[in-house]
């Protein structure tokens, strides 16, 4: 087979340029994958190098899989097999290709003797980590109230990224929590050699070290291995970076595919300047750019081009397409969150109800996960099936869900599920054991339970400290349930009980997801602000989390940005394109450097994007409760491309339209969330609508958006 067909001049120049350093910078939708599995058939079949002497990185176990896969194919022994396009590669057939977690298992394995790890050790996971955190806390008679393991797990795990030990980190901790943090570094590091044990982080570290205190078997796998390919160079870390230069022989064999413009990961150790400075490292070394694009259309290219192109480190490169102009990337701007994703889904609903397009066809990116709400509530409405990719759905996610319990518990004092769920979230020093007892007395008194946790010192078998923690939890329902009773609406309710409990406070755990579970609380209370009653608000969400999601059936994409790198879909829209939201509010404290990766993550949206790419923003959106106004996001003045389409009722209607408390029994209105429908009742701010579809909700005529048809 000849290993050069289909390819264009640039490909056939990376996949025959064998000896020496070899920087391959791929553009999106270049087709590096190929290139990368060519070059090593090119090497095996034409060079005659041995599989075993081939080091390939990637960095998935499903990428290594289908490599292997894709390489068994173009092989000749793959050739010789019958049906080879579906047999299944043999398991010694290109035995170090795989993620740099997985070969550092096996040079581990094999030499980790040699620095004291036994061949024998286990590998924790996360929650191993943190139960071992756990451990160290306790020994140490340190508390989580103050401090939470996962927030102690994801600092470690940025410290041993970077190559800092327990020891140079407690020489760099000033503060107090620093301080014990690096405690118990120490006492984990402690307790987990002593269980001879290493975490993932380990595994890249300790090979580093292999390397440094044992030259002799750093020679012999820089002998071993001839050739050296690592794909999603951009996105190696320090200890990645350091195991790289430690393998690479006196001939240089290294080849690296990437592109510094699709690093976004920082936040968890990716270090974009190691393909910047490649030249640098290996000097000599030549460069080629992948610069052909397959997968957009020009005007796709041409935008995302734009945008990127406003980065001041970066390479050079131009991405063209041989596929021509296509259709316009289109810029919509509407009123508020609930038009945008009501209109996005009826783009998509008119296109799948002609036929032109499936459901599979669309994806919607958003830069966070607490805009996911908006555009699921759309999609349902407009009975269009969909998925959400690396994340869960709204309603399933867990601290909506910890709200939630504590709502349908205000309304229904004997809701025994949410009680459970709640009576120790946040901790309040009420166990597993205390909640059982207290329920089984509750039932046996026939007490409400509102009326029980008020009426707790009754209760035999309970600790005076269990005793005092379910009071105060009483104390704290009954106060919040009052305010319902008195009419206050469902997100001044939901904010007292974030309030009360310290619910933010649990959240704020230092974990990379803190922030995105904050924004989700958040998004809950805007999302209540236009229900009038709890009992609506209620059965919404109930509606909301009910829905049956099958994997099987064709369904639009929802996902973050971040989830998105590495597919592509005929259509895209990007949502929440405003200052504040995309690029986020933090690139004002961090400079520079967080702008952009902003930019190069909006780069990487773009071109998700084959052959259709719609830009939305709002010219208002409910974020933390409050009604804000950002402006449109820089990154589409960076376009230079002009509104194509606006929603309808930003010219059309003025704010005022939108707040107003004079409609009147039997007007009818349109709702961008509900549809059209008639009003059965006025109270004050509070209308009762009774919707075509047969729904009627209460709702508050300063949130609901409500106009008269």
């Amino acid at each position: 087979m000849n290993i050069l067909e289909g390819l264009n001049d640039a490909q056939k120049q990376a996949v025959q340029a064998a000896d020496g350093p070899l920087l391959i910078l791929a553009g999106a939708g270049s087709g590096k994958t190929k290139t990368l599995t060519h070059r090593i058939a090119y090497l095996l079949a034409e060079k005659g190098v041995w599989p075993n002497q081939i080091l390939a990185v990637t960095f998935t176990n499903k990428a290594a899989a289908e490599m292997r896969q894709r390489l068994w194919q173009l092989t000749a022994a793959g050739m010789q097999t019958a049906h080879a396009e579906h047999a299944t590669p043999p398991r010694n057939f290109m035995p170090w290709m795989g993620t740099f977690h997985g070969i550092c298992v096996r040079l581990l394995r094999m030499d980790g003797e040699v620095i004291g790890i036994s061949k024998n050790f286990v590998i924790y996971d996360e929650d191993d980590r943190q139960g071992l955190i756990k451990q160290a806390m306790k020994t140490l008679g340190i508390g989580d109230s103050s401090i939470k393991p996962r927030a102690v797990s994801s600092i470690i795990s940025g410290a041993k990224n970077q190559m800092i030990g327990p020891d140079e980190f407690a020489r760099t901790a000033n503060y107090p929590f620093q301080k014990n943090v690096a405690k118990i570094y120490v006492e984990y590091e402690k307790q987990r050699k002593s269980a001879k044990a290493l975490d993932f982080d380990d595994l890249l570290l300790e090979t580093v070290r292999l390397f440094k205190e044992a030259p002799a078997v750093r020679e012999k796998w820089q002998q071993q291995f001839h050739y050296i390919l690592i794909d999603e160079y951009q996105d190696t870390n320090a200890a990645q970076y350091t195991i790289v230069k430690g393998l690479v022989n006196k001939q240089k064999n290294i080849c690296v595919v990437g592109d510094d413009w699709q690093s976004i990961y920082s936040w968890r150790g990716a270090d974009f300047t190691n393909i910047l400075n490649f030249e640098r490292d290996f000097s000599g070394a030549l460069v080629i750019k992948l610069e052909q694009n397959y997968r957009s259309t020009g005007a796709i290219l041409s935008a995302a081009q734009n945008v990127i192109a406003k980065n001041k480190e970066r390479t050079d490169k131009k991405l063209w397409t041989a596929e021509g102009e296509g259709a316009p990337v289109q810029i919509h701007q509407f009123y508020d969150e609930v038009e945008e994703a009501s209109s996005i889904a009826a783009r998509i609903n008119a296109s799948t109800a002609v036929g032109v397009r499936k459901p599979d066809d669309f994806a919607v990116l958003y830069r966070t996960n607490a805009q996911s709400y908006a555009l699921e509530r759309a999609l349902l409405q407009a009975h269009l099936p969909y998925h959400i990719v690396g994340g869960v759905r709204f309603y399933d996610r867990k601290e909506i869900k910890d709200i939630l319990a504590y709502l349908r518990l205000i309304y229904q004092p004997n809701d025994r599920v949410s009680f459970s769920r709640i009576a120790n979230v946040p901790a309040r020093g009420i166990g597993p054991t205390s909640v059982e007892r207290f329920t089984l007395w509750q039932a046996a008194s026939n007490l409400e339970i509102l009326e029980a946790l008020m009426r707790v010192d009754e209760a035999d078998g309970l600790t005076p400290r269990a005793k005092n923690s379910l009071r105060h939890l009483g104390t704290l329902l009954n106060s919040v349930r009052q305010l319902a009773i008195d009419g206050a609406e469902p997100s001044v309710v939901i904010d007292e009980i974030v309030r009360k409990t310290g619910y933010l406070a649990y959240l704020r755990d230092g974990s990379p997801q803190a922030e995105d579970r904050e924004e989700n609380i958040s998004s809950l209370i805007s999302d209540a602000k236009p229900f009038a009653s709890l009992e609506d608000f209620l059965a919404e969400a109930a509606l909301m989390s009910s829905v049956d999601e099958s994997a099987k059936e064709a369904s639009v994409t929802l996902m973050t940005l971040h989830a998105a790198k590495g597919l592509e879909f005929p259509v895209v829209f990007i949502a929440g394109l405003e200052e504040g939201i995309f690029p986020h509010a933090r690139v004002h404290e961090a400079g520079p450097s967080e702008l952009e990766e902003e930019r190069r993550l909006c780069y990487v949206g773009m071109t998700r994007a084959r052959e259709e790419l719609h830009l939305t923003y709002a010219a208002s959106r409910l974020q933390f409760g409050q009604r804000g106004y950002n402006m449109p996001s820089r990154f589409l003045e960076d376009m230079g491309i002009e509104v194509v389409q606006s929603g309808a009722s930003v010219k059309a209607h003025t704010e005022n339209d939108y707040f107003q408390d004079m409609f009147q029994v039997g007007e009818t209105v349109q709702s961008a969330q509900f549809g059209q429908g008639e009003i059965i009742d006025v109270d004050g701010l509070a209308v009762t609508v009774r919707f075509s579809s047969g729904q009627t909700k209460k709702l508050n005529v300063e949130y609901a958006h409500l106009r008269r048809v």
